[in-house]
């Protein structure tokens, strides 16, 4: 069987495993890979850390197959029993639909099709499209995929930047992740690491025809992984404000000329609306200065003056509400072009609050302070202490004002120049204290939302508090799970905003709070930037504590899912530090746990060893009646397991099959399938490697049924599994 284990199909798998190791069936494939190696080589041999590792690897263990066929064989039946085919690009939902008010734009799209068209040459197709805020970068970008459609016929492909919640923007890497969910990589085949991830992104791309839109990029680092080697590939890279250094064709969107911006307005408004405005026309184009936004928020507010003259007084836009009246001349005078500090997009943001209700322009001036990613009804409600319905109706008059981009599902999010603008006339218009009183309003109910989530999510969690008396009540778990899901950039951003402003008791609450997007949903890359500052805090404000305790332990846990080893170790040793200074037992023994399983998924297999039995001593420290005694039991099940599962790594299989036999015996008891399932998977491999493979096969066959549909991956592992038995036979 040597043959059909030649050195690339070997590198393949054991690279495809690597990028694979997202959730517990990846983790499952990489250990076999670890314990294979380790028999293979006769030694330990840590986990590599990026493709030239795997490579290297690789060839060691092809080497000494060719001396062992009995050894080719099994690593033949694990390479084709893998189940991490190689993906495909899938067709893609494409970019958002262009603009029908886009105007003009010849010579830029004329110098993006040329760049986007090109012979290669060897030289990456990239392209770098700037300019100030509200000059209509993204329009460009959206309507040069709506021309260029037939070009690109293996995807469009979009990622927008703007909404994240972090000040300057995504790390590379889950600028990364959010590209290859566009592109449809599933949960459990996303690499956890950056490189494994550009990786996955050159093999879907590759011999592809497809365009790659990443809007609102901040800095050259965020899309330099991104530039293709495919030469027909397009990499479009978005940036509104001034430009950074990328090798790319960099082409600048100028101001629109007067005839197109009467054009534009004129698309908006309507004809009859614009000759009506005639005279008017030449101050209000000097002061668009050519800004696309700026032109068609006085579109709209054109439109509205015609609709409130042919209404009733005292409609939104109309003088006797908001405070300034809606037309020039009548009271308030307009603000004029060339003057210092002028700013377009600035000055069209007053004009359009000046044409809101008072309460509107209050709701949104105040929503604006916090920097949320997206607004909802209740969120925007608790900023400006009003009902949910009342903020609902002011959010959706906002938008009509071009102040808020619609989302769906209810939500909306600003455009960046828009909130600041927003965010820095609020104190001036509000004052210091009901500004801050907002922030603290908005992060309460923040605060009460994600702990409701997160305690629906993991009801039985001691990492989780309680929910609050008051709010709303999920029906399940996996409401929970979507309801944390759902407001995740918003919790994020939370964090940050209740640090700034001193609100630290809320900060480290709603940290803890992400737990089971962690846990139950992968939101690893999400969280870290929120993790981080909660620890900071955590040691500053509250230092040996169980909350700093707890938040290193999530630290810990979320850099060991993204592989950043060394620094999720440092993190788990903090955890155990603050759980001893706190006498906390359970807390100790769980954070010893963690070490242990970082290092099992490091191939680490007698350093993880170790750990698992500290954490086993720690946990029958508990006595009856100590807080915690409860969960001992099942505590020192899953201790059995991953001590098994750390034994079959070092080869000693029989002490290995001992215990998870034992774990499996008490997951039957308490009625836990999926634990027991996982358990059997263990022992099943365990077996295996023993030369049980009829054992094996039964324990296959009991772990199949206690696993619904749904566990696809798990179920297809297995099937994998039962074919190397049936080869070995």
């Amino acid at each position: 069987m040597l043959e059909t284990v030649a050195l690339s199909a070997l590198t393949a798998f054991l690279t495809a495993a690597w990028n694979g190791a997202a959730g517990e069936v990846g983790k499952q494939t990489l250990l076999s890979a670890g314990a294979m190696a380790r028999r293979t080589l006769g030694r330990e041999t840590p986990l590599p850390t990026g493709p030239e590792g795997w490579q290297t690897l690789a060839g060691q263990v092809h080497a000494r197959l060719r001396h062992d066929p009995q050894q080719a064989g099994e690593w033949a039946l694990l390479v084709r029993s893998f189940s991490g085919q190689a993906m495909a690009l899938p067709p893609a939902a494409g970019l958002p639909p262009a603009s029908r008010d886009f105007t003009d734009r010849q010579q830029v799209l004329k110098e993006l099709k040329r760049e986007g068209t090109r012979r290669a040459d060897g030289r990456p197709r990239v392209a770098l499209l700037h300019g100030p805020p509200g000059i209509g970068t993204t329009a460009v970008a959206l309507h040069l995929g709506a021309t260029l459609h037939a070009q690109f016929p293996d995807g469009q492909f979009y990622v927008d930047l703007r909404d994240t919640s972090g000040g300057h923007g995504p790390e590379p890497a889950a600028v990364l992740l959010r590209l290859l969910r566009q592109m449809g990589v599933p949960p459990q085949r996303m690499p956890p690491t950056a490189a494994g991830r550009e990786q996955l992104y050159r093999q879907l791309t590759a011999g592809r025809r497809a365009l790659v839109v990443v809007d609102h990029a901040s800095s050259a680092a965020q899309v330099r992984s991104l530039v293709p080697a495919a030469p027909d590939v397009f990499l479009l890279v978005v940036v509104s404000g001034r430009p950074f250094v990328l090798e790319a064709e960099r082409v600048a969107v100028p101001p629109l000329s007067d005839r197109y911006a009467v054009q534009m307005v004129r698309k908006v408004a309507g004809k009859e609306e614009v000759a009506r405005a005639k005279a008017r026309m030449p101050h209000l184009l000097a002061r668009c200065e050519g800004n696309a936004f700026a032109l068609k928020a006085e579109a709209l507010r054109l439109r509205t003056e015609e609709a409130g003259q042919a209404g009733q007084p005292g409609q939104p836009g109309q003088p006797g509400q908001g405070g300034q009246p809606g037309q020039p001349g009548q009271g308030v005078p307009e603000p004029s072009a060339g003057r210092p500090g002028h700013d377009p997009v600035r000055d069209a943001v007053r004009t359009a609050c000046d044409c809101l209700r008072p309460g509107t322009a209050r709701l949104i001036r105040l929503t604006a302070l916090g920097g949320w990613p997206s607004i909802d009804a209740r969120l925007a409600a608790a900023a400006a202490d009003t009902t949910p319905e009342e903020a609902a109706r002011m959010l959706v008059e906002a938008s009509e004002a071009q102040l808020l981009d619609p989302l769906g599902d209810e939500r909306y999010r600003f455009r960046p120049e828009v909130r600041r603008c927003l965010a820095d006339t609020a104190g001036p218009e509000h004052g210091i204290p009901e500004c801050s009183a907002a922030v603290e309003r908005a992060l309460d109910s923040l605060l009460n939302r994600a702990l409701h989530a997160a305690h629906a999510a993991l009801p039985q969690s001691w990492r989780t508090e309680p929910a609050p008396a008051d709010g709303d009540v999920h029906r399940d778990e996996a409401q929970g799970v979507a309801e944390l899901a759902a407001e995740a950039g918003n919790v994020v951003r939370a964090v940050s905003v209740a640090v700034e402003y001193q609100h630290f008791t809320t900060a480290l609450r709603l940290a803890r709070a992400l737990w089971p997007l962690q846990l139950k949903a992968g939101y690893w890359d999400e969280v870290l930037p929120a993790l981080r500052v909660a620890a900071r805090c955590a040691d500053e404000r509250r230092p040996h504590s169980r909350t700093a305790a707890g938040l290193h332990f999530q630290l810990g846990h979320c850099l060991g899912e993204l592989q950043q080893w060394e620094e999720a170790a440092r993190e788990a040793r903090a955890a155990i530090a603050c759980e001893r200074a706190e006498g906390h037992v359970r807390g100790e023994a769980s954070s010893v746990e963690l070490l242990g399983l970082l290092y099992l998924y490091q191939w680490r297999y007698e350093a993880a060893f170790e750990q698992f039995g500290a954490a086993e001593r720690s946990y029958r420290r508990i006595t009856p009646g100590q807080e915690g005694a409860r969960d001992v039991a099942r505590a020192l099940a899953l201790v059995d397991r991953h001590q098994g599962r750390a034994l079959r790594g070092m080869g000693r299989l029989a002490e290995s099959q001992r215990l998870l036999e034992s774990a499996t015996d008490f997951f039957k008891e308490q009625g836990e399938s999926y634990n027991r399932a996982r358990a059997l998977t263990d022992l099943a491999e365990t077996l295996l490697d023993a030369g049980e493979n009829a054992e094996a096969l039964t324990k296959i066959t009991e772990a199949e049924g206690l696993l619904t549909p749904a566990a696809t991956p798990h179920l297809r592992y297995l099937a994998g599994l039962r074919l190397r038995c049936e080869g070995n036979g």
